[in-house]
Formats: structure tokens, C-alpha cells, sequence
């Protein structure tokens, strides 16, 4: 069995199923309901083939505790349902013209995103080329990887939490003030869930450090495209977020983007409620 065949044959699939479904239901966010489970089949597929040799079988299942986490954050989001789709790629329709979001379509959502979800599982095609035991190294990854996605699921929680306030607030016909997270994990970094994200897939990498001894592998190459990824979505939602809230530009100021560090100078108390924590 060649895995690298067969992934390539997922990812074909991956592009064009995504596609096809996104001009059938004139919904973009299919990408994103596979972005948490084909991974999944990627890093299996390696470990299946190599015999479930420990390191592969312990980053398969990693990838899988990342995954059934993501899927779980997606769905109670709605991101499943129809209609669930980014709320990102209808105002970029409004900014481009119709050939110009199809052409985008096709070739990042569709095409170049699902080269990223490939890329970023192949440090198992390193490990699966340089089959050797476990030890020490990569024992401190899977820790690490999970306090990772202790983070991201700290994150995301106290955003939901947030979210819920937001929508009580609307439902009781109150204005709820401030409009976005400042407490908790986001007084630190106003993205916290795109730092564990990033952090997670860049100590994937290090199983490929660790079984070979060397710091530096062409399969690097989808933690870094991933980065390049978030930094450009960070852009394009913090875009949105200033034309939302004016008070938004301060926030940016005082707080770090991704890497969660001390506000620039004391957090001042903002108007109105929000969950605490």
C-alpha cells in the first residue's frame, strides 16, 4: 500500500467534492466542514501502512483528539447546518466581482486550502520514511500538543460563553456592550484559539525532528503555509471586526494579535457585562 497514493487520491476528492458542493449549494464553507476530519484519514493512512509503528500510531491519535475537539466546536456553532457557512465569504462576495469570488472559489477555498490540510499532515510521511521507537522527544510533544489543545479548548469555550451572553442580551432587547471578548484568554491575545491552532501542527512537526534528529524537513512546509494562512485570515477578520466597533483599534493596541504576551498598558474596565473568566 503507498500512502502518499492514496492521500493523494483524498485530497483530489477533497478538492473537487468541495467545489462541486459549493456551486450546488451556493454555500463556501465546505472546506471548512472537512478541514477537521480529513487530517484523520491523512495521518491513519500513514500509520496503517506502516504496521501502526508507535510514533505514527501515537500522532494519529493526537490528530484524532484535535480533530473529534474541532468537529465538536464547528457543529455547536451551526457549522454543519445549512446555512452554517463563514459569515467571511458573504462579505467578500459583496467586495468582489461574481468571476472574481468564482476564480477564488475554485482555486483557495476549494483547491489551495485543502493543499494546506495535505501539507500539514505530512510530517508522517517523514516519520513513515524513518521508522524508529519512541523516546524522550517525542513523549514532551504529545504533552506539550495536548496542553495545546487545552488552550484552543479553553479559547473557543470562552468565546462560545461569550457569544451566549451576546445573544441573551439581543433577546432580552439590550445592546450588549462591549461587543467583543477582552476577559480571560483574549486580554492576553486577541486570537488565543489561532495560537494553540498554529502551535499544535508546528509540534506535529517536531515528531518529524524526532525521529530523524534533524531540525529541518520539506515537510515544515504546512505548519509554515498554515501560519501564512492565519496571519492572512487575521487580517481579513480584524478588517471586519474595525468596521464593526470602533473601540475595536484600541483593543488592537494594547493587545498582543496571536502570541498571548501582558497588555501593552492596564486593561481599563469596559462598559456593559460579560461573562467572566
Amino acid at each position: 500500500m503507498n500512502p502518499v497514493l492514496i492521500c493523494l487520491w483524498i485530497l483530489a476528492a477533497a478538492c473537487a467534492g468541495t467545489w462541486a458542493l459549493s456551486l450546488i449549494t451556493r454555500e463556501y464553507s465546505w472546506t471548512d466542514r472537512i478541514w477537521s476530519l480529513v487530517p484523520l484519514a491523512y495521518v491513519w493512512v500513514f500509520a496503517a501502512a506502516s504496521g501502526f509503528e508507535g510514533r505514527l500510531v501515537l500522532m494519529a491519535v493526537l490528530v484524532t483528539l484535535w480533530g473529534a475537539r474541532l468537529t465538536f466546536n464547528f457543529a455547536r456553532k451551526g457549522g454543519y447546518a445549512p446555512g452554517g457557512e463563514d459569515y467571511r465569504w458573504a462579505i467578500l462576495r459583496r467586495r468582489l466581482k461574481p468571476w472574481q469570488f468564482a476564480v477564488f472559489n475554485l482555486l483557495f477555498i476549494s483547491v489551495y486550502q485543502n493543499i494546506i490540510i495535505f501539507l500539514m499532515t505530512l510530517p508522517a510521511l517523514t516519520v513513515y520514511q524513518n521508522p524508529d521507537p519512541l523516546n524522550a522527544g517525542d513523549w514532551i510533544l504529545a504533552v506539550l500538543f495536548l496542553a495545546a489543545l487545552a488552550g484552543e479548548t479553553a479559547a473557543d469555550q470562552q468565546q462560545w460563553d461569550f457569544q451566549q451572553w451576546k445573544a441573551a442580551e439581543r433577546d432580552a432587547g439590550r445592546s450588549p456592550q462591549p461587543g467583543f471578548r477582552q476577559t480571560g484568554l483574549f486580554r492576553f491575545s486577541r486570537h488565543p484559539n489561532f495560537f494553540f491552532e498554529q502551535a499544535q501542527w508546528w509540534l506535529f512537526y517536531g515528531f518529524a525532528v524526532t525521529a530523524t534528529g534533524a531540525w529541518l524537513h520539506w515537510t515544515v512546509l504546512g505548519a509554515v503555509l498554515l501560519t501564512l494562512l492565519f496571519m492572512g485570515s487575521t487580517v481579513f477578520t480584524e478588517s471586519i471586526s474595525r468596521s464593526r466597533y470602533p473601540d475595536y483599534v484600541q483593543y488592537q493596541r494594547r493587545t498582543s494579535a496571536i502570541i498571548p504576551l501582558p497588555p501593552r498598558h492596564r486593561l481599563r474596565p469596559a462598559a456593559g457585562r460579560q461573562p467572566a473568566g
